[in-house]
């Protein structure tokens, strides 16, 4: 069991919220900000028991969790004008962002949150309920696995993903899942050498690099990517390989 730290008062992370979303002018309403709020109290009561993040202040869990998260939205609203029920899955969400701070944001979203921890598993189911999000599946397992299931196979509009891995082996774990015409979005603090390093694997995965969105974080001087690959086609069979083939040998 991990050592824990008292629990700051949740009126402080109110503030927290109440401020991000102040500097940043996006449409976030009270009630999505009550429900990021039921979210966030549970991640702080699970984080005393189970690691599940690093970042636990007030501005860290506004900036660094939600508000890094909720810059997504406009792209997948320049992506998808206008289309509701998107499916979306989040591969590797750890303790469930990027998805759920979308997902409380665009409740039509048809999430699927995918970890390879079963104890995180449970955690997010709680997660989504806490925050009044339903609709929303927590599946256990590894992606490369996940990947070749009938029904995630080629099926999602969109893919995003915020792991700590290389572009490559993010495209392997990630393209699998999305549909031709879809979108994987990688989250990235700096493109450029991860995107040479890349490009065997966005062509090979039957992807096509469309765009990278660069800015900083309202309010701080933090430095953001967004990567955007859209699929051309399906997945060639011989992609995800078996598990730990693209960490240990990327496609490079």
């Amino acid at each position: 069991m991990k050592e824990s730290e008292p629990i700051r008062p949740i009126d402080d992370y109110r503030s927290a919220f109440a401020e991000v979303v102040m500097n940043s002018g996006m449409a976030i309403d009270q009630e999505m900000i009550e429900r990021s709020l039921a979210y966030t109290s549970l991640l702080l009561e699970w984080n005393q028991v189970m690691n599940l993040t690093a970042l636990t202040s007030p501005e860290d869990v506004a900036v660094r969790h939600f508000l890094d998260s909720w810059m997504i939205l406009p792209l997948i609203e320049e992506l998808f004008p206008d289309k509701q029920g998107l499916r979306m899955i989040d591969v590797g969400t750890g303790a469930g962002f990027p998805g759920l701070p979308l997902k409380i944001c665009k409740p039509d979203l048809k999430l699927v949150l995918l970890d390879s921890l079963q104890k995180r598993v449970k955690f997010l189911e709680q997660a989504a309920a806490a925050a009044g999000s339903e609709g929303v599946e927590c599946i256990h397992g590894r992606a490369e696995e996940a990947g070749r299931r009938r029904g995630y196979r080629d099926r999602f509009d969109i893919a995003v993903a915020r792991a700590v891995a290389s572009l490559p082996e993010l495209c392997e774990y990630c393209l699998p899942f999305v549909r031709p015409g879809g979108y994987f979005i990688a989250m990235k603090s700096d493109a450029a050498d991860e995107l040479k390093q890349a490009r065997k694997a966005i062509h090979l995965l039957s992807g096509k690099l469309e765009k990278v969105e660069e800015f900083t974080l309202p309010g701080t001087d933090m430095r953001r990517s967004l990567i955007v690959i859209r699929k051309t086609g399906s997945t060639p069979s011989a992609y995800p390989r078996k598990a730990g083939k693209p960490h240990a040998s990327p496609l490079l």
